[in-house]
């Protein structure tokens, strides 16, 4: 009854707009009374997207089973669960795409939609990475990232009329969030031009040190790309000579 609702209304937006469609409309094209439809959709909007309901408990069904080794790649799997609900029905995918880039007020009720499938990415990082320090903030951050990539990837195929493999654009977009995320992070040029200013002062054995007795701290400084043998060595003459 869901997918009859929902290709009867379709049907009707072409014909007429989605404006000049009403509740009524719909249910008198599908054979079916106000109730019936109202079990399903609480409003016209709603059956414009008539899966991410599902899609969306299936997401939180997927993110509670996976393990914590990889959170980053556990949210951009998540992701491809919204790509492959699209990707099942390319005719209606665009369609729907078609029709909310007209009407305003669809965009903003799909704005809430995307909301709630990022509030639901932040939520399994949160419990990953915890709420304390930056913790939250990296959550909602990579959340954010992951909807974005998702989002650009989704949408250049549903402007190509869904033509291709919609995957491939996705997977290129969400390996660049993997690729920020889940390296080291680098030193800012800022940061590297320091710290080649003091490679050029004399230091010995390649330490700096600062504090006396028990406190002393050593502070190593390495060009770039020296070998970590030298670098070990250059600490362990450091630590001798304190």
């Amino acid at each position: 009854m869901r997918e009859v609702l929902a290709q009867a209304a379709f049907q009707l937006f072409l014909e007429r707009g989605f404006e000049r469609t009403t509740v009524d409309d719909i249910v008198a094209r599908a054979g079916v009374g106000r109730r019936s439809f109202f079990r399903y959709f609480p409003s016209k909007e709603d059956v414009v997207f008539p899966d991410h309901e599902r899609c969306l408990a299936e997401m939180t069904e997927f993110l509670a089973a996976v393990d914590d080794g990889d959170p980053v790649g556990a949210v951009c799997d998540a992701a491809r669960i919204v790509l492959r609900m699209y990707a099942a029905d390319p005719e209606f995918s665009v369609q729907r795409y078609r029709l909310t880039r007209e009407v305003p007020g669809l965009r903003t009720y799909e704005l809430s939609v995307v909301r709630r499938y990022e509030q639901t990415l932040a939520g399994h990082l949160r419990g990953r990475f915890g709420v304390d320090g930056d913790g939250e903030l990296r959550a909602e951050v990579i959340a954010a990232s992951v909807v974005a990539a998702h989002n650009n990837g989704l949408r250049l195929w549903l402007r190509s009329g869904g033509a291709g493999d919609p995957e491939a654009a996705v997977d290129h977009a969400l390996d660049l969030v993997r690729d920020v995320w889940e390296r080291p992070a680098e030193p800012s040029p800022a940061l590297e031009k320091r710290l080649e200013g003091q490679l050029e002062k004399p230091v010995p054995a390649g330490g700096i040190t600062a504090g006396s007795g028990d406190n002393e701290v050593i502070v190593m400084v390495a060009a770039k790309g020296t070998p970590m043998w030298r670098v070990v060595q250059q600490i362990e003459a450091a630590v001798g000579e304190s």
